[in-house]
């Protein structure tokens, strides 16, 4: 897979990231042949530890084409780690402010770009007590619709093992050593829903496919049967009123 333009920063969080991820954990890569190699996506993954992001970094780091993920606009006021995440490109989420639009905007502006955008559906980690994707927010299918890029479904498991969700660092388990997988799916299909209005039951629906995408690479990781409910949130969030859902009337009238 040829590779792209990676940047200064990125290859700096290699330089201090790789080396004791490589040494601390083993891997079970699968799918890398899914991500594409060139233009813009989303990728769409589970989360269920704060250490997954890494996982999943790794996994795509090798694959030539870095994601931008999004995060909580308050980390880009924090000293060194604010700039390294400017470095990083990362995208600024702001809760429950009139700047809420401005994520799903820049999404969409990076996968104009041909740039990959990140997405964790769910917004948190996972509170299903048995670590299944819950319900989520409907950012990611909003952003799908309106640019049609592919969505590349990954699941991963293994970080949860070393941090379970919610856990501090006093629960970190890093012996025995422990294996990080992660699978990328082909693209999920969403084509029914092209040139819909996008309410919140075609939003709804589109996120659906989406995570039963997920879920089914999840089921594939951990050798288990697809539950048959998906854990809820509450009403606001199920409803996908989340800060990249946030948008202005006039954006939502353009995703189609």
């Amino acid at each position: 897979m040829p590779r792209h333009r990676i940047g200064f920063w990125y290859r700096l969080a290699a330089v201090f990231a790789k080396p004791p991820l490589v040494i601390l954990f083993k891997r079970d890569w699968r799918g890398m042949e899914n991500i594409p190699a060139h233009g813009g996506f989303i990728t769409a993954i589970n989360h269920n530890s704060y250490l997954d992001p890494l996982a999943y970094a790794h996994f795509q780091y090798n694959t030539g084409r870095v994601p931008r993920f999004l995060a909580k606009s308050s980390l880009f006021k924090v000293p060194v780690i604010g700039r390294f995440f400017h470095g990083l490109q990362l995208i600024p989420v702001y809760r429950e402010s009139t700047d809420a639009a401005n994520a799903f905007r820049a999404a969409v502006g990076a996968i104009e770009k041909g740039e990959c955008v990140a997405f964790y559906p769910e917004g948190t980690l996972t509170r299903d007590p048995d670590q299944w994707p819950m319900r989520a927010k409907t950012g990611a299918a909003r952003v799908a619709l309106l640019t049609k890029a592919p969505v590349i479904p990954v699941a991963q498991w293994g970080a949860n093992d070393v941090l379970p969700p919610y856990a501090g660092v006093k629960k970190l388990r890093l012996f025995p050593r422990k294996t990080f997988k992660v699978v990328a799916g082909p693209p999920v299909d969403l084509s029914a829903f092209y040139g819909q209005e996008p309410t919140v039951e075609v939003l709804r629906a589109a996120t659906e496919t989406i995570m039963a995408a997920v879920t089914e690479l999840l089921a594939e990781l951990r050798e288990e049967p697809v539950p048959a409910e998906r854990h809820g949130q509450s009403k606001n969030a199920a409803e996908g009123l989340g800060s990249v859902d946030r948008t202005d009337r006039k954006t939502e009238g353009n995703a189609t």
